[in-house]
């Protein structure tokens, strides 16, 4: 049995930014990685569409709004010193027409409440900065950017390698074992003895809290991001990122374009449940997974209550067409013929039991565990301060 400081069970970007600021502020700690995929970053971090969130859609004083505000600058610094890309791009999120003014305005109002730079802009500052895109009203975000996170996170690993700690990939946890003075966890790659366990497992993290005894206040209901890809001829259609006034009908974001760090613009998403917790596919079936979902009580009143908008999202994921039509009323220019399929995404969404959605990040934690409940986006833009938050609360411990 191997012995370690701290034990962080998942290598995507919040496993690795809390390895990274713990073993800056405690270089002498012992600290251990352990990530059930061959590499890092293959999951919720490695299929995000790479934007560095300001914090403006968030409620003030929520761990998203402090953490989103801190977390930039923090990646945008990491990023600097690291050497890697990262571009300042701004953003638009836009006013379709006079019935959605009001939630503009709330959202303004909020970014204005969290520290953003942004500023409300009518439609001839609106077709300067996306002359493609509809709109009588915007709200112009200039700080808004994008990153590639994969390239982030092989960073961090390295960094943390390079001050002794260790990431150990191939390694599924199988057992955690806590104790009065230490936690033992099993992997597929060894056993570990640990003063102390961190569970970052994203789309898995419900699952593994239960491994070492607790009950989680929600459970993980998968949600695929199905998105298109500009083909290079239209690529002009959009310059930064442009982004609707949410539906307050439903907590997702709606289909947006975002232009990447690589090169190409990205077109989507939809959200439909997935039927695996890692389904990428829509034929990627796990039916432990899917059964799971189905007859958790939180899933069911979710769906009951959003059933004619959950059904729209399905129309999409079958319907190119119907898909092509959402992403017209953002950028009417766009056609059918413009688009490519491009990978999707699997948010991890934590669901209570009375069928609302975890708005927030979510922290349970005892005397030896601390666990990440829920980390959707902005996650990865907070990242770095999710990790310092975290690593505040083991200093307390030591």
């Amino acid at each position: 049995m191997q012995q370690t400081d701290v034990v962080i069970i998942g290598g995507g970007i919040v496993g690795l930014a809390t390895a990274y600021r713990l073993g800056e502020q405690f270089p002498d700690l012992k600290i251990t990685v352990l990530e059930k995929e061959p590499a890092v970053a293959e999951h919720q971090t490695g299929h995000n569409s790479g934007v560095l969130h300001t914090g403006i859609y968030y409620k003030p004083g929520s761990l998203k709004a402090t953490n989103c505000r801190a977390g930039k600058l923090a990646m945008q610094s990491f990023c600097e010193i690291q050497g890697i890309d990262y571009d300042i791009c701004g953003k638009v999120i836009v006013a379709l027409d006079e019935s959605e003014l009001a939630a503009l305005q709330r959202i303004y109002e909020r970014g204005q409440a969290n520290g953003v730079n942004c500023e409300i802009i009518g439609r001839e500052r609106l077709h300067e900065l996306e002359p493609h895109a509809a709109g009588v009203q915007a709200i112009h975000v200039p700080e808004a950017g994008i990153v590639n996170y994969r390239q982030v996170c092989r960073r961090l690993a390295e960094s943390i390698v390079e001050r002794g700690g260790c990431v150990q990939t191939d390694a599924r946890v199988t057992a955690i074992t806590p104790g009065d003075q230490r936690v033992v966890v099993a992997s597929t790659a060894g056993e570990w003895e640990s003063q102390y366990l961190v569970n970052c497992a994203g789309l898995q993290c419900d699952r593994v809290a239960k491994l070492g005894g607790q009950k989680p206040s929600a459970q993980i209901v998968p949600f695929r991001g199905e998105y298109y890809e500009l083909k290079p001829e239209a690529h002009h259609l959009c310059k930064t990122l442009i982004y609707p006034v949410p539906d307050p009908s439903f907590p997702f974001l709606g289909v947006h374009f975002t232009r990447m760090i690589e090169g190409g613009v990205e077109c989507g998403p939809n959200a439909v449940l997935a039927f695996a917790r890692e389904g990428y596919r829509k034929t990627n079936v796990n039916p432990y997974d899917l059964l799971e979902s189905l007859t958790y009580p939180g899933f069911v009143k979710l769906a009951l209550k959003y059933w004619r908008v959950g059904a729209g999202e399905m129309w999409r994921s079958c319907s190119k067409a119907a898909f092509v039509k959402a992403l017209q009323r953002l950028v009417p220019d766009i056609r059918s013929e413009h688009l490519v399929t491009a990978p999707a995404g699997v948010r991890a969404q934590a669901v209570s039991r009375d069928g609302s959605m975890v708005d927030d990040f979510l922290i349970d934690e005892t005397e030896r565990v601390i666990n990440i409940g829920n980390a959707p986006s902005p996650a990865a833009t907070a990242s770095l301060n999710i990790g310092a938050v975290i690593t505040e609360k083991l200093a307390a411990r030591f």
